[in-house]
């Protein structure tokens, strides 16, 4: 989708208007002081200002969104391009820090051709200034929402641009590192076109959506609902607490779960979520359409959302290398903002190709595992369906595990393990019972704490059976929230190592 040049894009005070509740906005801005600059630059930072009424080319302030109070640093293309200079870039850090001292999230709107050539190289060295404050901003914990506007090139989309836990982008935007002018004069010859155009970076998973300005306060607002989310405790005891195991046996549940009615992850967040809000890739030029990534809220309790998501399609591929990174993406932006993980396991196994392997998948199931055992915010895991191979473990290391009646966790695919086994995929059923892959064997050595019934069958009654394992997730994120935050590493890792003596087998 090529840039419609066109199209009218709003200045700082439109977009303001736009997205802030009105009479609510309140400027932070003091008086620039201008470097020294040569008779030529004074004149432009003349011009700029009596063109456009606004001294420099970036506008901070706070106002509220739905209710709820942020700072915003929104950019005034129409002064020198949005270019950043050294005064520029004292008012956005002043900002970012005002913001981290009341604790209060941020939405950056850049504009942006990047760097202010006329101050030079000082001036681009302010691009690391600003993401120093950013930095700080996200480890006190407080979100940080980038919404990027057509353009934003240079060292401002290789700064505080590309640093939002949540990125947005207005439709059809040019964003990118070079700016087709400088590409052009550097190598004689046109950028190739629709590469740096918003839609395309959301393609390929370097931002989350793409959002036209009068959408841009829901998406805020739902997003900081999960964010900043207060889960009630002590929540009253669900009945799903007293479920037993089910007397199916562990072929009849692979069955049942194979089954293209069953309900999967869209459904669960459809049925027994609010303010789902999907994240789109790593954010650094990959997604894979094998798992879901997503802020979400669960009753009062927000988390983010990794989980499996079923094909649907025969020819969708299975989950690769990518989806574990971006998988692990939620997981470190989790870890910033202080908010439980929420993983549901429902795969028939991770992918098996040459490019799955070359994309480093067994190193990356790896790096899943390590990181949720040692993740610093609570966790639950959901298994939800089938249960196969690595991929499955990649999501399973949590702090409570929920599982439905006819989920199952096994090593491989029934069918291929009676393949090693006995040269046939026929003896599956007789394996899958003696591997004691159904969820009556993984509740009796403790891997699972908490089960969700199925009346008979999840796909008979898809909504109900969403909406009651939605409140077990409540309950068990409501509950993890009372725990001190730095005890969870540790209980988990003797969770698991203590798994040997929970099993009657060992």
């Amino acid at each position: 989708m090529a840039v419609d040049q066109q199209t009218r894009r709003l200045n700082a005070s439109e977009l303001i208007n736009c997205i802030i509740e009105p009479g609510s906005y309140r400027s932070w801005d003091q008086p620039v002081t201008d470097p020294p600059c040569g008779a030529d630059y004074a004149n432009d930072l003349s011009a700029a200002r009596a063109r456009t009424g606004v001294d420099e080319s970036v506008l901070t302030g706070e106002g509220t969104i739905q209710g709820r109070r942020v700072a915003l640093i929104v950019s005034e293309f129409r002064f020198l391009g949005g270019s950043i200079g050294l005064a520029a870039a004292a008012r956005i850090v002043t900002a970012v820090e005002r913001a981290t001292r009341e604790g209060l999230p941020l939405l950056a709107a850049p504009a942006s051709g990047g760097t202010r050539m006329q101050e030079g190289t000082i001036a681009f060295i302010a691009m690391v200034r600003i993401s120093t404050a950013v930095r700080a901003h996200r480890q006190a914990g407080l979100p940080y929402i980038v919404y990027l506007r057509h353009p934003t090139t240079g060292g401002v989309m290789a700064s505080w641009g590309s640093l939002g836990h949540l990125t947005l982008a207005e439709p059809s935007a040019m964003l990118g590192f070079l700016g087709p002018r400088v590409y052009e004069a550097l190598h004689n010859a046109p950028f190739p076109e629709n590469v740096q155009v918003a839609e395309n970076l959301l393609t390929h998973g370097l931002i989350d959506a793409v959002v036209p300005p009068e959408h841009v306060a829901d998406t805020v607002a739902k997003a900081l609902a999960t964010m900043l989310a207060k889960p009630r405790p002590a929540l009253p005891e669900p009945e799903t607490l007293q479920v037993q195991p089910s007397r199916a046996g562990a072929w009849e549940s692979v069955t049942i779960s194979r089954n293209p009615a069953r309900p999967g992850l869209r459904e669960l967040l459809a049925h027994a979520a609010t303010d789902v809000l999907p994240l789109h890739g790593t954010g650094q030029g990959e997604k894979d359409s094998g798992l879901l990534l997503a802020l979400a809220r669960f009753g009062q309790a927000g988390c983010v959302v990794i989980g499996h998501t079923r094909p649907t399609t025969n020819d969708e591929p299975a989950m690769g290398p990518a989806a574990l990174r971006e998988g692990r993406r939620g997981m470190h932006l989790a870890e910033e903002l202080g908010l439980p993980v929420l993983t549901v396991i429902d795969t028939a196994g991770a992918a098996l190709s040459k490019e799955a392997e070359e994309g480093g998948l067994a190193g990356e199931i790896a790096h899943s595992i390590y990181d949720l055992v040692g993740l610093k915010t609570p966790s639950v895991s959901v298994l939800l369906g089938q249960g196969a191979g690595g991929g499955a473990l990649a999501l399973l290391p949590a702090d409570r595990t929920i599982a439905a009646h006819h989920a199952w966790l096994s090593p491989l695919p029934p069918e291929g393990a009676s393949a090693i086994l006995y040269r046939t995929t026929g003896q599956a059923p007789a394996v899958a019972q003696a591997q004691q892959v159904n969820v009556a064997a993984l509740h009796q050595w403790g891997i699972v704490d908490h089960l969700v019934g199925e009346r008979p069958d999840a796909a008979l009654e898809s909504a109900a059976f969403c909406r009651r394992l939605g409140t077990a997730i409540e309950y068990e994120l409501s509950g993890l929230a009372l725990k001190p935050s730095q005890d969870f590493p540790a209980r988990r890792i003797r969770r698991f190592l203590a798994l040997d003596a929970l099993n009657p087998a060992l």
